[in-house]
């Protein structure tokens, strides 16, 4: 099977500090693949690298069959690559409509200005987010502005999405609800995801597999399972091998 996207010993570097160590992974069509490890990790950096706000020192980075190593975002987003930040900036002065029109309109179709209106509401109800079209964007809460942060992504009719924490800051449930609706933008629009995120049970629970970062390497790949009961996880989560060698055992068990 051809990998969606492709990453090959990707190395990003600031001065002596390696954030992005030789990382290598595959990404399937129609998969969730989910990224993990602890604070400093690498994560968003090795996303920047992805979409093309880095560019990395040693590796290649291959999408749709095309080596993308340094494209700038905009070309990366035409290709069929969109994304969300863990810190949502909204464009507050514009509507919540507008903003989701933005991403159909610099998206990987670029579309003209009333196809992306078009585009934003039906994207708005499949989010929910269409009794508040006409709300400025910076009046949200943070659970809708993170909806509309993932609405703009949609709108650009990606191929892959990089989702970067899009349960950060949100209560019990509204993250069940977030869960659903990724899983629906994965089973209902057939979209690849690739997704960072903190909430443990949640994305064990919507990963088809996981992979983990720590110190800016990939120490380990496998189903959520798999990942969950690794002795060198468990230590990176919680810095004793003594401890994660017992915790493993003690889940075998």
């Amino acid at each position: 099977m051809t990998a969606l996207l492709r990453v090959e010993n990707v190395t990003k570097r600031f001065g002596g500090l390696v954030a992005v160590d030789h990382v290598s992974f595959e990404l399937h069509e129609g998969e969730i693949l989910g990224l993990i490890g602890p604070n400093g990790a690498g994560k968003t950096t090795l996303f920047n690298c992805i979409n093309g706000i880095y560019r990395p020192e040693e590796g290649r980075i291959y999408f749709r069959g095309q080596d993308i190593t340094g494209w700038k975002p905009y070309y990366v987003a035409r290709l069929g690559m969109a994304r969300t930040h863990q810190i949502v900036r909204p464009l507050a002065e514009l509507t919540v409509r507008e903003n989701v029109m933005v991403g159909a309109a610099f998206g990987s179709k670029q579309y003209d200005l009333r196809t992306a209106a078009h585009i934003a509401d039906e994207v708005m109800e499949f989010l929910g987010l269409a009794e508040r079209a006409e709300m400025l964007a910076g009046s949200l809460n943070v659970a809708q502005k993170k909806r509309l942060e993932l609405a703009r992504a949609l709108a650009a009719e990606p191929k892959l999405l990089l989702l970067d924490e899009v349960l950060a800051g949100l209560n019990p449930a509204e993250i069940a609800q977030m869960v659903e609706i990724v899983k629906a933008i994965r089973e209902e629009r057939g979209i690849t995801i690739l997704m960072i995120e903190h909430v443990m049970h949640a994305i064990m629970n919507v990963s088809d597999r996981i992979i983990v970062l720590d110190f800016g390497k990939l120490i380990a790949e496998g189903t959520p399972e798999e990942v969950s009961n690794n002795p060198k996880v468990i230590e990176a989560y919680l810095g004793d091998p003594e401890l994660a060698l017992k915790l493993t055992r003690k889940s075998n068990a």
